[in-house]
């Protein structure tokens, strides 16, 4: 009984960190985005022309493949169960992951040359700094989610399920801002 409390008591404790990290996450991409709106509310003409080296269907696409690969960690979370299930789908998920870094650094590769620009200087130093954020995120959870295939444990599944999820998300808030405004 006393193990069980304990027990119990740990996966609170665990949870309770799970979402500081979350909340620390979400405020610091929200530090990052208002920076962002706050400054094109400024640069209003310099933002408008930077946004048009923006390749919004690439980011489009880079969008879809997050959401396929967010997909594939929920097919992973039903089947939490049955630990040896869910090797396939978070590997999925974390080639996608790998394929939205990929796409991102091609599409980075036809945006730095613009970056030199001294008109288009703060649009693209905040555009840098949050999808590269955001990037490093992906990278990174991405190995995550591999590491967590390799040796699943329902414990890690919620903590990268849950962390994933809140990338897509981020994302998700991105996209619109920086691609569609």
């Amino acid at each position: 009984m006393a193990l069980e409390a304990s027990l119990h008591e740990e996966t609170k404790d665990d949870h309770l960190l799970l979402w500081i990290l979350v909340w620390s996450e979400l405020i610091a991409f929200g530090i990052l985005i208002i920076s962002f709106l706050v400054i094109s509310a400024f640069q209003v003409e310099a933002f408008e022309l930077a946004r048009l080296h923006l390749r919004p269907g690439i980011a489009g696409a880079n969008t879809l493949i997050l959401l396929v690969s967010g997909y594939h960690v929920a097919v992973a979370m039903r089947q939490r169960n049955q630990l040896e299930t869910v090797k396939r789908p978070l590997i999925v998920a974390a080639g996608l992951g790998f394929c939205f870094v990929s796409v991102k650094l091609f599409e980075y590769w036809g945006e730095v040359r613009f970056s030199g620009d001294a008109t288009l200087d703060s649009f693209f130093e905040l555009y840098f700094i949050i999808t590269g954020f955001h990037l490093m995120h992906v990278f990174f959870g991405a190995i995550a989610l591999l590491l967590v295939a390799w040796r699943p444990a329902r414990e890690n599944l919620v903590l990268i399920a849950t962390l994933w999820h809140v990338i897509d998300l981020v994302w998700l808030v991105i996209f619109p801002i920086l691609y569609l405004a």
